[in-house]
């Protein structure tokens, strides 16, 4: 049986100072595909449903001329200008087929699938060659996957963060979204997404202390519980391999709720 891989746990100033046994979930081999088909049944539930009225283009007296006289035999509003309304494909006429609110939107998985997507999402944070071609700066990192002392769920300023980040060396990654934010081109920008930027570091911790307040002004960070895990956070766009910073707790609590990771293949 081939030995458990093991990875350093380092503290706020970069430095290691223990060692960790990583779960199996670790060892779950990296699946796209699967993790692709799970991010969009995740964002199918935000979906809205939209249809149009079952009479839409149809409260109309409007009636056709009939033949001989030289037009198109499209019903016509009476009346005066022989504007054509009602039959669908005709100029000023009605949809042919309308979106129905009736239509199901929301995609589905198997249970085992959105699992093996969430494992397969968890262990590719792990590798190096992921991380780096979602575009993350990982060149200061001391290791991949980065495993901090449980002090960073304590933290509560954004300063005390940032040089904390910077000692991992994963702020430079925090520099890369602050430098991609634009202005969004098209109509988004008057329907309250104005603004597009890259995605950073994701924080995974066991328990939060306050490390959420201290990161609500770091662009593109995002922190989460363990029990909050999912794939389009682990995978953002489906594209797995996001740079992410685990707590020990984390880790721990990580390989007792999905210790068997490997069985799930």
């Amino acid at each position: 049986m081939p030995a458990k891989k093991t990875a350093k746990i380092f503290d706020l100033q970069g430095k290691p100072v223990d060692k960790v046994t990583l779960p199996d979930v670790f060892e779950t081999p990296i699946r796209p595909d699967v993790i692709k088909r799970a991010v969009l049944a995740v964002q199918s539930r935000r979906l809205q449903p939209q249809g149009r009225d079952p009479m839409a283009g149809k409260r109309t007296s409007a009636e056709s001329r009939g033949t001989g006289l030289g037009i198109a035999r499209v019903p016509r509003v009476k009346g005066g200008g022989g504007r054509a309304t009602f039959a669908p494909s005709t100029v000023g006429g009605r949809q042919p087929h309308p979106p129905k609110a009736e239509k199901n939107i929301v995609r589905r998985i198997p249970k085992k699938e959105a699992r093996l997507a969430l494992f397969s999402a968890i262990a590719a944070t792990a590798s190096k060659d992921a991380v780096a071609a979602r575009g993350h700066r990982v060149e200061d990192v001391p290791e991949i996957p980065l495993i901090v002392a449980d002090s960073i769920e304590t933290l509560t300023k954004t300063s005390e963060l940032e040089m904390a980040l910077t000692s991992l060396g994963v702020l430079s990654d925090v520099c890369r979204v602050k430098e991609s934010r634009k202005i969004r081109a098209g109509k988004g920008k008057r329907r309250g997404r104005k603004m597009k930027q890259a995605v950073g570091p994701l924080i995974v911790v066991a328990e939060d202390k306050g490390i959420c307040s201290a990161a609500d002004n770091l662009p593109g960070v995002d922190v989460v519980t363990v029990n909050g895990l999912n794939v389009e956070l682990l995978a953002p766009g489906a594209q797995p391999g996001r740079l992410t910073l685990w707590s020990s707790s984390a880790i721990a609590q990580l390989a007792k709720l999905y210790g068997r990771g490997e069985s799930e293949q």
